[in-house]
């Protein structure tokens, strides 16, 4: 009787223990989806572990996980970096971006809605107001709202966890767009572009608007990464 009881109680807190695991996962993920750590930001695992109020093994557990993904490298033993995109990395995402962002959008655009065009014209005049103050984490915060709205459109799963897999791999490099992207308004013109497409019920027009997004970012990120060739 106590050895089955013995074993139900390991057995929830390993259940436990993998919960807490797949949130510190799924937390840090979004975070560097969104783009809130740079290129080179350290992530020591107790900082981690402390900023999600977790333990330590959760946390070492759940970064590990994006570790092998890429999304992370070990700087140490206890403690991983952001990693930078190199040119060869950065265009291939780009291309793979252009691919399969763009198929979303136009499976998607049909299904908008006047909800779905109110909330996206609300996260522009958000990410509109961040960048006029300056304030870039959060417009990249948004920014990544305002794509996804539309690529959730589509109703694809596996599409959108494809895609959301490349923009793991690029968010924190959407640190380097900045202050640049922000002066000359590259992203609000290709958004409200975008909007006017659904408004029209035009899905190419919109496709176009989001690859020119896509681009136009793309052109800014070369050149960072060509300006600082240490980072490659």
């Amino acid at each position: 009787m106590n050895k089955n009881t013995t074993n139900e109680e390991s057995q929830a807190a390993d259940y436990q223990a993998g919960r807490l695991s797949d949130f510190v996962y799924s937390s840090i993920k979004e975070l560097l989806t969104r783009g809130t750590y740079g290129p080179g930001h350290k992530l020591p695992i107790r900082s981690v572990a402390e900023l999600l109020n977790v333990g330590v093994t959760p946390a070492r557990e759940a970064i590990n996980r994006l570790v092998f993904e890429g999304a992370l490298v070990m700087a140490g033993p206890k403690t991983v970096i952001v990693p930078h995109l190199d040119l060869a990395a950065l265009y291939e995402v780009t291309q793979m971006r252009l691919a399969l962002e763009g198929l979303a959008t136009e499976k998607g655009a049909p299904r908008a809605t006047s909800e779905t065009i109110d909330k996206l014209l609300g996260l522009q005049e958000k990410i509109t107001s961040s960048l006029d103050e300056k304030r870039y984490a959060d417009a990249l915060h948004d920014n990544k709202e305002f794509h996804f709205t539309i690529y959730r459109l589509c109703e694809m799963p596996h599409l959108l966890s494809t895609i959301e897999s490349l923009w793991l791999r690029v968010g924190a490099s959407f640190h380097n767009l900045y202050p640049e992207f922000a002066e000359a308004r590259h992203g609000v013109h290709n958004h409200m572009a975008a909007i006017e497409g659904l408004v029209d019920r035009d899905p190419s027009a919109v496709r176009a608007a989001m690859e020119n997004d896509i681009r136009d970012g793309y052109r800014r990120l070369k050149r960072a990464a060509l300006e600082n060739p240490r980072r490659q």
